[in-house]
């Protein structure tokens, strides 16, 4: 009697890139978290891109090429910016949609308003555009030592999760983050909605040593949501927040009243 063949599983594709830089701390902590659990792709900015938002290279060439920053993994650095990346990684790298692209993991918040800002989400929201379900990490540390044990340990817990779940939202995008500290101390994971939080803002003047005017940003974080279900909340109080973010960003509650108190 003839032996049933078995079915092949088929192995995922983890897309990751970051705004950080390909050779930043965060995003080898991020692919050491996922080892394992698909065949790993890296395709991050050549140098650091934070802030950039959803900018894409236009009137400019992009420059790719393969990298061993991480062994075993095949990698590139790419000349342009977070969204770039994931352009590229998808048209000229993988060929296809990976099963997931990971961002991250950022070194410092995207909480609140930051997202609206960030390298690192805004590249998970491009996935996310093209139907990839995509997660942004960000550790609350901005510096160059962070200790990114517990933000290993939660991504991989998330990362899992998403794999192994039936995806019923097709534009699936999660907006992470890990508070600073020692792992034994958060207190687990809490699905939020952004808060209502900013900067403050303010250009400080001065003068180069030519004694030409220029000006730096400053400013002051402000929270000014006091909910209990916000990602800044749960932060605050050690819990790894999750907030599921879109791209559409239709005020439909607005739209509702303009539609019936406007007319033309």
């Amino acid at each position: 009697m003839a032996k049933a063949k078995t079915k092949k599983k088929r192995v995922p594709i983890i897309l990751i890139t970051n705004d950080d830089g390909v050779t930043a701390p965060g995003i080898r902590a991020l692919v050491e978290a996922v080892k394992g659990l698909g065949k790993v792709v890296v395709v991050a900015p050549d140098k650091p891109q934070s802030g950039m938002g959803h900018a894409i290279t236009i009137g400019h060439p992009l420059r790719m090429q393969k990298v061993n920053v991480f062994e075993g993994i095949e990698a590139y650095s790419c000349s342009g910016t977070p969204v770039d990346c994931v352009k590229l990684a998808v048209d000229k790298v993988i060929h296809r949609k990976p099963d997931i692209c990971l961002s991250g993991i950022n070194h410092g918040a995207n909480h609140s308003i930051n997202v609206i800002y960030s390298g690192t989400m805004s590249a998970a929201l491009e996935a996310s555009i093209e139907g990839i379900p995509s997660i942004g990490f960000s550790l609350l540390d901005l510096s160059i030592d962070a200790d990114f044990t517990a933000a290993t340990k939660f991504a991989r817990v998330l990362v899992e999760h998403v794999l192994k779940s039936k995806q019923e939202e097709k534009h699936l995008c999660l907006n992470v983050n890990i508070p600073k500290g020692d792992e034994k101390l958060i207190k687990g994971i809490k699905i939020c909605s952004q808060a209502y939080a900013k900067y403050e803002e303010e250009f400080d003047e001065r003068k180069d040593p030519h004694g030409r005017r220029y000006y730096w940003l400053t400013g002051e974080f402000v929270n000014f949501d006091k909910g209990k279900d916000t990602d800044v909340w749960a932060l605050k109080n050690n819990y790894v927040s999750v907030v599921p973010v879109q791209f559409d960003l239709t005020n439909y509650e607005l739209k509702k009243k303009l539609e019936t108190n406007w007319t033309f």
